[in-house]
């Protein structure tokens, strides 16, 4: 049966997608970063226009990248819950399944 539909499997792959984005972010920090840059309008002074430098603008994070951040940023925020979440997974599957 497929992870999609076993709702144990849905929650294990979950749980591996978190823990995993998490780790792979600690080991590289910015690998999620390379979002596109949302373009903002430039500052307009006497005429001419200032653009502001790419530090200063927001990021978009959207589609596969945005997706594995907030997994990532997830595994930051609930480490614990994610570390008790993948025990019981863990027992789970060991012991009952």
């Amino acid at each position: 049966m497929s992870a999609l539909f076993d709702i144990t499997s849905l929650i294990t792959v979950l749980l591996l997608l978190i823990c995993t984005t998490y780790y792979i972010r600690e080991m590289r920090p910015t690998i999620f970063d390379h979002a596109s840059i949302m373009k903002a309008s430039p500052s307009s002074q006497n005429g001419l226009q200032q653009s502001q430098s790419q530090s200063e603008l927001p990021l978009k994070r959207e589609g596969i990248n945005g997706f594995l951040w907030k997994l990532s940023r997830i595994g930051e925020r609930l480490s614990p819950y994610v570390g008790a979440g993948c025990a019981i997974m863990a027992v789970h599957v060991l012991f009952f399944k």
